[in-house]
């Protein structure tokens, strides 16, 4: 932030708030288009911006520095001309006098302003969950504080088997740590991926020595200062060194929604990635954008949004004519599996599952689809241990291409046939 000759503050061309992929990448997007004009970047954290796929993963079991997981490093934001308010939380907002005010009692005027705010973990609202030991895994402190405890023999019980549930169960078991997951529901993952898909995981899981408590609920957290154990519905204790919490992530509208910035879900964008107000737009976690190709609005919660929307969002800003309109994607990495997922089925949706290849062998692919005519078209598809379909999967889904089920389902017909 500067301050002309008058004592005003003079605005500055572009503010980002966020201190993730997104806000980085949309760094880029700006300076394709505008290399002059002035860029300040707002993070309530301390560090870099950077990455969060590598806090559950190569971060988490030590394979890989945490200085790895920063998208850029100083230089490079110094060279882009970048003003960095790191540990600075933006505070609120006035959209109609383009205006943020920080945690400090600062302010920036601004151009143009981008939401890239991300989500929050959501927390486990029992007795005891403020007890030491009970770990969330959103930040980079958090996966270097929970790396410590994931020792050979260490107890480790696991709330949630989503993503970050069982990423960190394949972590834990890996480090030699005993592990539990307590999940509410049949299977992992039921929601997104199916009953016979979710149910594949947890024989994933359970090869390696997960244990799993389905149908379960936590009713406290038991221990004097730190956990020792979680208490289900059930009334059954299971012994923890450490308890981590994985059920779910809310996104941060506070900005917005303080600003009278439409939100529904998320912060609504149109496909450009612009808001309701004027000036403003958002990427990212906290972006709901409006898909032309789905024809819905979308929220995503993965890496490639980021990353993808970020640098739409810079373009958009700078001028571009953006519009907006992956097809959904996301992976995952678990013991020795590799996956990738293309598409998106609406939650409620039909659609049936059928497979390509033998789950059994850990190499094989997942399709969500709906009967259409005489055969299927194609929501979503998975390939595990299988490369080099994903770019076929996401044509089959943006094409919404009607294909016969008979070879989709034959691993022997190349996929790139029915595209």
């Amino acid at each position: 932030m500067t301050t002309d000759t008058s004592g005003e503050q003079e605005r500055t061309a572009y503010v980002l708030v966020g201190g993730g992929l997104a806000a980085a990448k949309a760094i880029e997007g700006i300076r394709e288009s505008d290399t002059k004009g002035s860029i300040a970047l707002v993070a309530e954290e301390d560090r870099l911006p950077y990455e969060r796929p590598p806090l559950s993963k190569g971060v988490l079991k030590g394979d890989d520095e945490p200085d790895s997981a920063f998208t850029h490093d100083k230089d490079w934001y110094d060279e882009n001309g970048v003003e960095l308010r790191l540990g600075s939380a933006a505070t609120s907002l006035d959209a109609a006098n383009h205006t943020l005010t920080l945690g400090d009692g600062g302010t920036l005027t601004y151009d143009k302003l981008l939401l890239a705010t991300g989500s929050s973990a959501r927390a486990l609202d029992v007795p005891g969950a403020d007890l030491d030991g009970v770990l969330y895994l959103r930040e980079m402190q958090e996966s270097q504080e929970l790396k410590k405890h994931l020792t050979k023999d260490a107890k480790v019980v696991i709330v949630g088997a989503g993503w970050i549930g069982l990423e960190v169960a394949a972590a834990a078991a890996e480090a030699g740590a005993s592990v539990t997951v307590i999940e509410p529901q049949a299977a992992p993952l039921l929601g997104v991926m199916g009953e016979q898909i979710g149910g594949w995981f947890a024989d994933l899981h359970r090869g390696h020595g997960v244990e799993f408590r389905f149908g379960e609920g936590v009713e406290r957290i038991e221990g004097d200062g730190a956990a020792t154990g979680v208490v289900t519905k059930s009334g059954d204790t299971v012994p923890a060194d450490v308890v981590v919490v994985g059920v779910g992530i809310t996104p941060n509208t506070g900005l917005a929604d303080g600003a009278g910035i439409k939100t529904d879900n998320g912060i609504v964008t149109d496909a450009g990635l612009r808001t309701s107000a004027d000036g403003v737009w958002a990427a990212g976690d906290v972006a709901n954008w409006r898909s032309t190709t789905l024809d819905t609005n979308v929220r995503v919660e993965h890496w490639a949004n980021a990353h993808d929307g970020g640098l739409a969002a810079g373009r958009s800003m700078a001028g571009q004519d953006v519009t907006y309109d992956p097809i959904p994607f996301f992976y995952s990495d678990q013991y020795d599996i590799g996956l990738e997922y293309a598409g998106y089925v609406p939650r409620g949706s039909n659609a049936e599952v059928v497979l390509r290849g033998d789950p059994k062998s850990n190499e094989f692919m997942a399709f969500w689809v709906l009967p259409e005519g005489d055969g299927v078209r194609v929501l979503a598809g998975m390939h595990v241990n299988v490369w080099d379909t994903i770019d076929d999967v996401q044509r089959l889904v943006r094409d919404k291409t009607v294909v016969d089920r008979a070879r989709l389902t034959d691993p022997e017909v190349p996929l790139s046939d029915l595209t």
